[in-house]
């Protein structure tokens, strides 16, 4: 069983930038619902600027400051506004049952952080874009399509949450297969309502065997160690990466990518790690989207590598990314 790799490439998940002033926030999406999240601000700010911001989401099933809060302040490093947000249903964010899915609320709250975001003094609301690791960028993508304030797009590993649950990675899972899971979580919805405890899905296993295959390692490397083992709170950490076996249903009808050339002429980075197990999720992404975009490859760097390997992740490109596009001033 190989032994976990948490040290190499500079993994860093929990920085603590020493040149940007972080605030705990709350607000309020559309469906009064409480998201929670961490506010970066520059320390060279000076009053009466407006800055540019940038809204970063972290991993599906996670918390922010699981690779979130790591990208917002790397970013605001460089000058801008960051807010690091959890997602509802995870860490401080509200939304009961804990650990639902229901993507069209995901992708409301980085909406809502717009709305946050755009009513501060010290932002320049045309000029916010959003970051999203992993799962959080396929919500990025689906929050964009329909609000023309997300000016600039990133996305870091990304998963399309509703093809890797339909169809599996590179198509693995059969359409019996996905017929059997989805009468299995209507029965079990039966049992629930008559007063069962809800069922979590598999998620990131909490043990290692000879048998535990290569992406669950590398998941188990990360959620499951002292190197990205966030007490988020709010979240049990015990069931991090576990979402509700019934509600998981739902990303079967999340199609994230359908009319992503919309977001056009808004530009759209795609950075995808060319060992990555899902790099066919940004590789599709960009061949559906309109210009500009671009899709670039981290050499050498798989799939959670990205998350927190400071030595891999290309800040320099995220920031020369969002310092074109949204006008950052130096």
């Amino acid at each position: 069983m190989p032994a976990p790799r948490y040290a190499d490439h500079g993994a860093d998940n929990f920085y603590k930038s020493s040149k940007v002033t972080m605030k705990p926030v709350t607000f309020k999406n559309q469906f009064n619902m409480k998201v929670a999240g961490n506010l970066y601000i520059p320390k060279t700010y000076q009053k009466g600027q407006k800055l540019p911001a940038v809204i970063v989401g972290h991993p599906m099933g996670a918390v922010k400051e699981q690779s979130g809060t790591l990208y917002a302040q790397k970013i605001a490093d460089q000058g801008f506004v960051t807010l690091a947000v959890d997602t509802p249903y995870w860490g401080s964010s509200e939304g009961t049952p804990r650990n639902s899915v229901l993507p069209d609320i995901y992708s409301e709250a980085y909406m809502a952080a717009v709305d946050y975001l755009g009513t501060r003094d010290f932002v320049d609301r045309d000029n916010i874009g959003a970051l999203g690791v992993c799962g959080s960028g396929s919500f990025i993508i689906s929050a964009a399509k329909i609000d023309p304030r997300i000016k600039a797009i990133a996305t870091v590993s990304m998963y399309n949450m509703g093809a890797a649950n339909r169809d599996g990675l590179h198509h693995s899972q059969t359409l019996e297969q996905r017929e059997a899971y989805i009468a299995d979580a209507a029965r079990q919805r039966y049992a629930e309502f008559e007063g069962e405890p809800r069922k979590l899905l598999g998620g990131t296993t909490h043990t290692l065997n000879e048998q535990t295959d290569p992406i669950q390692q590398e998941f188990y490397d990360f959620y499951r160690t002292t190197r990205g083992a966030a007490a988020g709170k709010g979240q049990d950490m015990n069931t991090t990466t576990h979402p509700t076996y019934t509600s998981n249903v739902k990303f079967m009808n999340f199609y994230p990518f359908q009319d992503i050339e919309t977001i056009s002429p808004r530009p759209l980075l795609f950075i995808t790690g060319d060992q990555a197990h899902s790099r066919e999720f940004s590789e599709d992404a960009y061949r559906r989207a309109k210009g500009p975009k671009e899709l670039y490859y981290v050499k050498g760097a798989g799939h959670v590598d990205l998350y927190d390997k400071t030595e891999l992740i290309p800040f320099d490109k995220i920031t020369s990314f969002f310092s074109r596009y949204l006008h950052l001033k130096k």
